[in-house]
């Protein structure tokens, strides 16, 4: 659990190499907002600096809306603090860190060739039980068949996806939220409400040509594995807590549709499969056993 005090609280947050945005988004007391303290955690000192604005505090997020960058030369841990402005203040704010990549040399674009959707750009944000959010890069698990954990909240970032829009809302319990826009937040953090079902859709002009595919475990149950345009995730029952996930997006390859008079369209190569499916995943197993953590993430 993240230590408290009488005036914040503190949550440890493990980065790889690299470098990082930190981003004090929003507070529930915006008229007196906490202010966001990072730092390292002891003995990781060298493995992390710190910018900020060479007038200001190196180390301290005042108010909502306001970042910094940390480099981590090394896996290290860092600490955020959260504390109130005033005795007895809020301590709630949600802070976000994401990497920040500069990605790889490439030849130069003809942009005379229509955009096309970059599928590496893909990141899905997964609040874990016990481990708080959890990034992962598109075609990686979400907890799932080595760790099962409750997911309790989903966000699918995709800077560049040109032609097509991906939205998508969840199932906690017997409530549905909203469809959400790529970017957005669907789900809960911290009140131990996993997430029971999922739906994505995939539109726009391009999305004749690419279609969704994810695998999913929800407990006690294998994992499943759908594709399609529009997917739908659920539990045998619809009340199983959903444990693992992995999404991707994935371009269909084109098939021939020439045929000789009186063939039939499977004999002309062309599929016959339904737009929707649902496979078993060869190498599941059955999550049968969950156990829950006892450390619970602060905002």
């Amino acid at each position: 659990m993240p230590s408290e005090t009488n005036t914040g609280q503190r949550k440890e947050v493990e980065l790889h190499r690299g470098l990082f945005f930190v981003h004090y988004k929003s507070a529930e007391d915006m008229a007196s907002p906490p202010q966001v303290k990072v730092s390292p955690a002891p003995g990781h000192e060298r493995r992390l600096q710190i910018t900020t604005h060479p007038d200001s505090d190196p180390n301290t997020l005042w108010h909502p809306n306001t970042s910094l960058v940390v480099r981590a030369n090394a896996p290290a841990t860092l600490h955020v603090e959260v504390i109130a402005a005033r005795a007895n203040g809020s301590r709630v704010a949600a802070v976000k860190i994401e990497p920040i990549t500069q990605g790889k040399a490439t030849e130069i674009a003809d942009f005379s060739e229509p955009a096309l959707p970059d599928l590496h750009s893909i990141r899905v944000l997964g609040h874990v039980a016990g481990l708080g959010d959890v990034i992962v890069a598109a075609d990686q698990w979400i907890a799932g068949p080595s760790a099962p954990s409750r997911i309790e909240g989903l966000a699918i970032e995709w800077p560049n996806q040109a032609g097509l829009q991906l939205r998508y809302a969840v199932k906690s319990g017997a409530h549905t939220g909203k469809m959400t826009e790529a970017g957005g937040y669907a789900g809960t953090r911290g009140r131990a409400m996993p997430l029971t079902g999922l739906i994505l859709e995939l539109s726009g002009e391009l999305s004749n040509s690419y279609q969704l595919t994810a695998d999913a475990i929800f407990l006690n149950s294998p994992t499943m594995r759908v594709s399609g345009k529009s997917i739908v995730l659920s539990g045998p029952t619809g009340r199983e807590p959903l444990v693992g996930l992995r999404l991707s997006v994935e371009q269909i390859e084109k098939r021939s549709t020439v045929q000789s008079p009186g063939s039939s369209p499977r004999q002309a190569g062309v599929s016959t499969a339904p737009a929707h499916s649902i496979t078993k995943a060869p190498a599941a197993g059955r999550v049968r056993v969950f156990r829950s953590r006892l450390k619970q993430p602060a905002e």
